[in-house]
């Protein structure tokens, strides 16, 4: 996690300075004589580890400040904001979304986001406990409560989304193979009934002395086609049939 520090310009109890590292660390909220001090992560960006902290702060007369997103009432709103925004833009990925691996890939970002809304809805509740008279937190508090849920809502459809589609790929590789299986077996039939006429037809188109060689009568030549014919539907029938079952002993 980046290097975290508190502007300068703030007038902070000691005590929150005292209680921060190098680093932001989790979300968390402080308080000391009626100032609050919340801890919490900027949106995480897909494929980056590393949480930006961002302090937002309370002073005792409850106004609110924040680093990059400027001063009073609209300090909580506009961190809320960024988080709607990447839900909106998730959901439209997920429409979007057509194969497992676009699936897969908004899984991974849903998972880091639903973790940081989940530990802000967690800060903003105990920041309500503290100062139980400050609107802001308490509308803060509820929107993050409906981006929780509805963040959830999207992780399941996504997952169920995947799952749909490795699925149905699966089925149509089945179906495939289904197919390939029927073709090899319906040309190995083709090939047993033509097999023995292919070999009768080599076997007497060679130039050896056979004695059939001065036989011009046409009877020969329909009787051993009809011959090979036959042979290679008996051979097509026992190839076809079915084996017996095995029992077992």
């Amino acid at each position: 996690m980046a290097h975290f520090h508190l502007p300068q310009d703030w007038e902070l109890p000691e005590v929150f300075s005292r209680r921060l590292g190098d680093k932001a660390g989790r979300q968390r909220v402080m308080a000391s004589d009626g100032h609050l001090l919340l801890i919490v992560h900027e949106p995480p960006m897909p494929g980056e580890a590393e949480r930006i902290g961002r302090p937002l702060w309370r002073d005792a007369d409850g106004n609110w400040r924040s680093r990059g997103l400027g001063e009073g009432s609209q300090v909580l709103s506009r961190h809320v904001a960024e988080f709607t925004l990447q839900i909106d833009a998730l959901e439209k990925l997920w429409e979007e979304a057509s194969t497992a691996t676009d699936h897969y890939l908004l899984l991974r970002t849903i998972a880091p986001l639903h973790r940081t809304i989940r530990n802000l809805h967690v800060v903003l509740q105990q920041a309500r406990e503290l100062a139980p008279e400050d609107r802001d937190l308490i509308n803060a508090r509820d929107s993050v409560g409906e981006m929780e849920r509805e963040i959830e809502l999207l992780h399941g459809d996504v997952k169920n989304g995947m799952d749909f589609t490795i699925a149905h790929q699966a089925e149509l590789q089945a179906e495939q193979a289904r197919n390939m299986a029927v073709a090899g077996y319906r040309l190995n039939l083709l090939a047993a009934m033509f097999l023995p006429l292919g070999t009768l037809a080599a076997v007497f188109g060679m130039n050896l002395v056979h004695g059939l060689g001065g036989l011009d009568n046409p009877v020969y030549f329909w009787g051993l086609l009809g011959i090979g014919l036959t042979a290679g539907l008996v051979l097509a029938r026992m190839i076809a049939r079915k084996p017996p079952p095995c029992h077992a002993d």
